[in-house]
């Protein structure tokens, strides 16, 4: 058993002050050119729990498109399933305050039509040898029905991620049909078009177990920065798991890991609560790393007993 992931490849340019961050001035510092994206980030981290996952997308055919696809492969993802065209990646610019938050950012989004051929011709292959897929459910609708047909064939566990939320507040019926969505504070505003800005924990639960209940989704899990994560599902489960004590070094990719975490437990058998725990274990590895994903770690280490496979 292993987990599938389906998303775009970005490009990321971030730029980092060397002091306090002026929002309207010049700022000297550094700036970094690093493979990104939401799905290419979980499925790297996935990865680096020894879990040999499979990555569906798109590189273009460029030096760089070729470095994204050698480094997965160098993490030993399964990359058979990646296609090469011409200006296939994303870009993601963004810069950062002095505490390592995100001050500003701009994204250019790829076409990923052409994995709707490539699930057509290949999806029966992909979906019989996982048992998870993890999909940016903010891709075009065409490819979004496809992996739902195909869940829905081989009985495949479905996990439901964000890259932009202005697109995914319009497919709560496609949410209905994952087994969890993961999404952040933010992110959870957009979609119940409310402001949980200021909300406590245990107010976000109470919040995200009528929400679940009212729209219909399977399950829900929201991550709340340094306040943790809180869950919910549709037979009343529910709960609260604070977030480590660690000292920041940069926050980007935390939401990444932990949707891999939580994606992780599910698929391995783990409840709601435990999934979002190895999450938040996950998160926490990250954002005490200059790297920006999870270091090696092997399945016992985050409580899976899974065999790992040279």
């Amino acid at each position: 058993m292993s987990i599938a992931v389906i998303g775009a490849v970005f490009v990321d340019i971030k730029g980092f002050p060397f002091d306090h961050y002026l929002p309207t001035g010049r700022n000297a510092g550094r700036v970094e050119y690093i493979h990104g994206g939401v799905a290419r980030n979980v499925v790297e981290d996935i990865a680096n729990v020894e879990l040999r996952p499979t990555f569906v997308s798109i590189v273009d055919d460029t030096p760089m498109g070729a470095a994204v696809v050698e480094k997965l492969r160098n993490h030993k993802v399964n990359t058979d399933y990646v296609m090469t065209i011409p200006d296939g990646m994303g870009t993601w610019l963004a810069v950062f305050d002095e505490d390592g938050d995100v001050a500003g950012s701009i994204s250019k989004r790829p076409n990923m039509l052409p994995l709707v051929q490539m699930l057509e011709e290949k999806g029966d292959e992909i979906f019989a040898s996982v048992g998870g897929v993890v999909l940016e459910v903010d891709l075009d609708k065409e490819i979004v029905k496809k992996v739902l047909e195909l869940a829905e064939r081989h009985h495949t566990k479905l996990f439901a991620l964000v890259s932009n939320m202005s697109i995914a507040v319009k497919r709560r019926d496609f949410l209905q049909k994952f087994d969890c969505f993961i999404c952040n504070q933010q992110e959870a505003g957009q979609l119940f078009l409310d402001d949980y800005s200021e909300v406590t924990p245990d107010e976000m639960c109470d919040i995200l177990q009528e929400k679940v209940l009212q729209a219909r989704f399977p399950a829900m899990v929201v991550t709340m920065g340094g306040k943790g994560a809180v869950y919910a599902d549709c037979t009343g489960v529910s709960g609260i798991c604070p977030a480590r004590s660690v000292q920041v070094v940069d926050t980007t990719g935390a939401g990444d890991a932990f949707c891999a975490g939580v994606s992780i437990g599910l698929t391995y058998g783990k409840t709601l609560g435990e999934a979002v725990e190895i999450g938040t274990y996950l998160a926490a590895s990250v954002i005490t790393s200059s790297e920006n994903v999870c270091p090696r770690f092997l399945p016992q280490e985050i409580g899976l007993d899974v065999e790992v496979k040279n």
